[in-house]
C-alpha cells in the first residue's frame, strides 16, 4: 500500500490531498500528512534503485537550464538529457555561468565514466568556455532551437511545479527533481515505441521495474 501511495504521488501530477482522496475511494484511510511522510521517507531509496538499474547513457548529451524562483530568489535548474530523451542529471544552482556549467559537466562525466561524443546546448557561452578549460575532445553544437530535446524535458517539471504551487527550499527542490526524473525515465514512452501494444508492454516493464525498486516484486 505504501509503495502504491508513493507511486501515485511521484508518477502523476497529484497533490498529497488528491492522493489521500484516491486512497479513501479504495477504502484506505490515511491523512495527507501521512502521504507526505511516506513519500519523503521512501522516495529517495526507490529513486536510487531505479537509477542503479538504468541503462548506460548515450554519447550525445543535450544540455539546458531553466529559471526557478524559490521564496523570491532566482535559481537555475541545469538539466542534461541524452539523445533518447532520458534525463541524465539535474543540478539546481544559483548562477548561470562557467562555474555552474563546469559543475554540471564534471558530474555528468563522473557518473557516465566517459566523455560524450557530442554536446548540444543553447547559445550560452559558458559551455564553450568549460570545454576549452577542461580540454575536452568532443563536438559542441550550439545555436538557437537546437537543444529542443532538453527544453522539452523541462515541460513535465513545469506541470508538476504548478501543482505543487512552487517550492519551499533549494534542497527540497533538488531532492524532488532527482526522484521525479528517475521515475519519469522509466514511465515516459520513447518516440520509437508508439504502437498501442508496444506502449502497453513498455508500461508493464516500467511497473515491473518500480516493483523491484520498491522491493515488492
Amino acid at each position: 500500500m505504501i509503495a502504491h501511495t508513493v507511486w501515485l504521488y511521484v508518477r502523476f501530477n497529484l497533490s498529497v490531498r488528491e492522493v489521500e482522496e484516491m486512497l479513501l475511494e479504495r477504502g484506505i484511510e490515511v491523512s495527507y500528512e501521512t502521504v507526505r511522510r511516506w513519500t519523503a521517507k521512501f522516495e529517495p531509496q526507490i529513486a536510487r534503485n531505479l537509477r542503479r538499474c538504468q541503462r548506460r547513457s548515450g554519447d550525445i548529451w543535450h544540455l539546458d537550464e531553466v529559471v526557478v524562483t524559490i521564496s523570491g530568489k532566482t535559481f537555475w535548474l541545469w538539466r542534461a538529457v541524452y539523445q533518447r530523451g532520458v534525463v541524465l542529471e539535474e543540478i539546481l544552482q544559483s548562477q548561470r555561468d562557467k562555474q555552474a556549467a563546469k559543475r554540471l559537466l564534471r558530474k555528468l562525466m563522473k557518473r557516465a565514466g566517459s566523455v560524450p561524443k557530442r554536446i548540444i546546448t543553447d547559445m550560452l557561452r559558458s559551455y564553450g568556455a568549460v570545454k576549452r578549460e577542461l580540454l575536452l575532445q568532443l563536438d559542441h553544437l550550439s545555436y538557437k532551437g537546437l537543444s529542443n530535446r532538453a527544453e522539452n524535458s523541462h515541460l513535465p517539471f513545469r506541470k508538476r511545479e504548478r501543482v505543487m504551487q512552487g517550492h519551499r527550499s533549494p534542497d527540497g527542490l533538488q531532492r524532488f527533481v532527482s526522484i521525479h526524473s528517475a521515475v519519469r525515465n522509466y514511465f515516459s514512452v520513447p518516440t520509437r515505441r508508439r504502437a498501442a501494444l508496444t506502449i502497453r508492454y513498455h508500461r508493464m516493464e516500467a511497473l515491473c521495474a518500480w516493483k523491484v525498486a520498491a522491493s515488492i516484486a
